[in-house]
């Protein structure tokens, strides 16, 4: 730890909750004032962009409110900003801001006030690119050698280095055996670009190499070209580090030679602009973010260096000159020349800490007060202690992090399943694969402590399931009020249940006009999705569930499905899942073990549930305290793996039919409109099969249309069949470590998808795909 500290000159705290990076920071004249100081540029991750013209402040004023030029709330996310002459028309400094999708180039101007409020400063938009890829990040300068101008190139996501000539897109290139996107740096005097790659090497692309290579708009099209025909894109030398980039620096230091500094994860290397080694410094800390500038000393460079220990280092070459302490981490780090001081050094950190310092020499001790000698008064003390005590105790009693809630609320609910069901079904689909849907009445109870106003329900099951009705808007209600709502809950699709929880909430407003939400859950039977049915001893899918106890009689264990039961074979059961398969249970009669067999592994899953808690319940009714249910594995993985690859191919259709939607789509208006212009046409002529063509793509996209409505239907039983297997996977684990509930919880979240099909979980099955192997 250094003895010293940064002396802070100006500092201040950007927004709430924003995050900022490496590239959310820049300095210069952007306002283009003539005076030769500079102005403080960030943005942030949630599109704010804000301009600084720091100062010290002075005892009895308000600093942040005078040094803050400008704010303005962007609609899109800010990767980097930076400063140059951008505008083909003008050689003033111009604002480039980098989007995930957009390139804007912005002029910043003054106008002097009148008043005591001080100038008055715009933001105006002179162009903007709408970008076809995703941007990681980009770099500026004087390509191919042009003169009071500066061109810019952007590296996307997947590994293409578009350039623009200002205004105009000039090309596009991508790199070859992209894997990862790396920083990216512009060297002037070799007129060359430096980035490293996900194999940890720095690799050197000259501009002239890359303006003659072959163009191709997608990847495979640059790999196929280049192995037939045209200028293959090669590197003009690299050079392997063994390690990951944080950043790539090239100071205009020396006409003479270039240096190019990289820095690693745990060093600091100086590379020649031919990819000759100058010096490499191994560092004893992990380095946050640098930046090289000039140095008195000729031959040499300073490098300034901040780490994760809030250290800002000072190096001369490989020598380290200073070291100060600053308040927090900077992810990025510049040297700026303002009014009263010139040399400072500007620091931001990921939370938004901006401060402005300087390295001065007044060590930072921690003096003592001073101790009033002043009598002890014994009496006071001891109630004091007694008091903190009585605090102390109160506390310790919980060790939630949550605070807790109060004991009464103001509404509470309670479901009441019903243990029969309907004797007349409400189930919107009567009869499915032969037999009958039927229905359960849920009766929920809502009592006040206070008086409510508006209140409203809402009923939540996952579909399959369907309710007879799902929103419900009461009366308000006075103090100590009794409501009862009723409705049905019933199978309401083709394919079996994931899950038979659902959930009610009452959203109300209080009688002092707050509003707030009251909810509870309620199970479904498993008699709602499935009938008694004959035991079959074989079956394709089985798993083996072992306790610790003597086998009982599953008659007990299941009374309503016992009495309707074809075999009277007590150590047997069968579940026909209303449109699923026959699930098994058998009972072992010389040991204690419960084998649960299917057709289907996704069905397993309610009957394997609904054992085990069966299990859990009879036991705890006959005062039996240790019982333990267990599973030995294996764990059924190619079963798991079966569902989720048929799930991720039914989501590569679903794109498959989105493109080929578009591409007809696109070829049926073109008809469209050449037809259009034939038709309005003064001197009619022959239609050359247009429309023989037009009812040709009409057909076609009627047909994928339907195919794709066909495979969305197929895709959402897919996905609930998903569900199941991870449910089923995740209670096997629970089982075979013994995992609590809690630990359960834990991964249960890590695990199941959501809720709902998202285009998101495209990204969670190629993540599966991918990593098989270390399952």
């Amino acid at each position: 730890m250094s003895l010293f500290k940064a002396r802070d000159w100006w500092a201040s705290v950007l927004g709430e909750g924003e995050e900022f990076d490496q590239g959310c920071l820049c300095v210069g004249d952007v306002d283009n004032s003539g005076s030769g100081y500079d102005k403080i540029v960030v943005g942030s991750f949630m599109g704010m962009l804000r301009i600084f013209s720091p100062h010290p402040a002075k005892p009895d004023e308000q600093t942040e409110a005078d040094a803050q030029l400008l704010e303005v709330q962007l609609p899109d996310p800010i990767i980097q900003v930076e400063m140059g002459k951008f505008v083909s028309c003008s050689e003033l400094l111009h604002l480039a801001v980098l989007h995930p999708r957009k390139l804007s180039v912005y002029a910043v101007s003054g106008t002097a006030g009148n008043v005591e409020h001080g100038d008055q400063y715009q933001l105006r938009l002179v162009y903007e690119h709408n970008l076809q890829r995703t941007a990681c990040n980009m770099t500026y300068g004087p390509f191919g050698g042009v003169t009071g101008h500066h061109f810019i190139c952007i590296q996307s996501m997947d590994g293409m280095l578009m350039f623009f000539e200002q205004e105009t897109y000039a090309f596009g290139r991508f790199l070859p055996g992209f894997l990862l996107p790396g920083p990216l740096s512009y060297c002037i005097r070799t007129d060359s670009f430096i980035t490293v790659s996900s194999i940890r090497q720095v690799e050197c692309y000259r501009y002239e190499t890359l303006a003659v290579a072959t163009d191709a708009d997608t990847r495979q099209d640059s790999d196929q070209q280049s192995k037939s025909s045209g200028k293959r894109l090669t590197a003009d030398w690299t050079l392997v580090l063994g390690e990951e980039a944080l950043d790539i620096c090239v100071p205009n230091t020396s006409s003479a030679m270039s240096s190019i500094f990289v820095l690693g994860e745990r060093n600091l290397f100086c590379v020649k602009d031919n990819g000759q080694i100058r010096f490499m410094k191994k560092l004893e800390f992990n380095p946050s973010c640098f930046l090289p500038y000039g140095s008195v000393s000729e031959g040499s460079t300073n490098i300034l260096m901040c780490n994760h220990n809030n250290m800002l280092l000072v190096y001369q070459d490989v020598t380290l000159k200073w070291v100060a302490q600053l308040s927090c981490v900077p992810v990025a780090v510049r040297v700026a020349n303002f009014p009263e001081l010139k040399g400072l050094v500007v620091t931001l950190s990921s939370d938004g800490h901006l401060q402005c310092s300087y390295m001065g020499t007044d060590p930072s001790f921690f003096t003592a007060p001073k101790v009033d000698a002043r009598e002890v008064n014994y009496d006071e003390v001891d109630t004091e202690m007694k008091m903190l005590q009585k605090v102390i105790r109160e506390a310790s009693k919980t060790q939630d992090i949550l605070p807790r809630a109060e004991t009464e609320e103001e509404l509470t609910l309670t479901a009441i399943v019903s243990s029969h069901l309907d004797e007349v079904s409400c189930a919107v689909i009567p009869e499915m694969n032969g037999m009958p849907v039927p229905s359960v009445t849920v009766k929920v109870k809502i009592k006040n402590r206070g008086a409510v106003h508006s209140p409203k329900m809402t009923v939540c099951v996952q579909p399959p399931l369907g309710v007879t009705q799902d929103q419900f808007v009461l009366d308000s209600m006075g103090s100590g009020c009794e409501l009862v709502v009723r409705f049905s809950a019933f199978l309401n699709g083709h394919y079996p249940p994931a899950d038979l929880c659902g959930d009610i909430a009452v959203s109300y407003s209080s009688a002092t006009g707050i509003p707030r939400v009251s909810q509870c859950k309620f199970n479904l039977p498993l008699r709602l999705v499935c009938y008694p049915s004959s035991a079959i001893k074989n079956a394709k899918y089985k798993i083996t569930v072992d306790t610790n106890k003597p086998p009982v009689n599953l008659s007990e264990v299941f009374p309503d499905f016992s009495e309707k039961s074809e075999n009277n074979d007590s150590s047997a059961l069968g579940f026909q899942l209303i449109t699923g398969s026959r699930v098994i249970v058998l009972a072992s009669k010389t040991s204690q073990r419960y084998r649960i067999q299917s057709e289907s592994f996704e069905d397993i899953w309610l009957v394997a549930k609904e054992l085990v808690q069966r299990f859990d319940w009879h036991f705890a009714s006959l005062g039996v305290k240790d019982f333990r249910n267990s599973f030995t594995g294996p764990i059924p993985l190619p079963e798991f793996f079966e569902t989720v690859d048929h799930h991720f191919e039914l989501r590569v259709n679903a794109q498959k039919y989105q493109d080929l939607l578009s591409e007809r789509a696109v070829q049926f208006r073109a008809i469209q409109r050449r037809l259009l212009t034939r038709f309005k046409d003064k001197t009619p002529g022959p239609l050359q099969n247009l429309d023989t063509l037009m009812e040709g793509t009409y057909r076609q996209v009627i047909a994928l249309a339907d195919a794709a409505e066909d495979n969305r239907e197929r895709l959402i039983q897919a996905f609930t069949r998903l569900r199941s297997a991870t449910h089923l996977l995740i209670l096997l684990l629970s089982l075979w470590q013994g995992l609590s509930s809690e630990q359960t919880a834990i991964l249960e979240a890590t695990l199941l998808p959501l809720l709902q099909d998202t285009p998101q979980l495209v990204r969670e099955h190629i993540h599966t795909h991918t990593h098989k192997p270390s399952l």
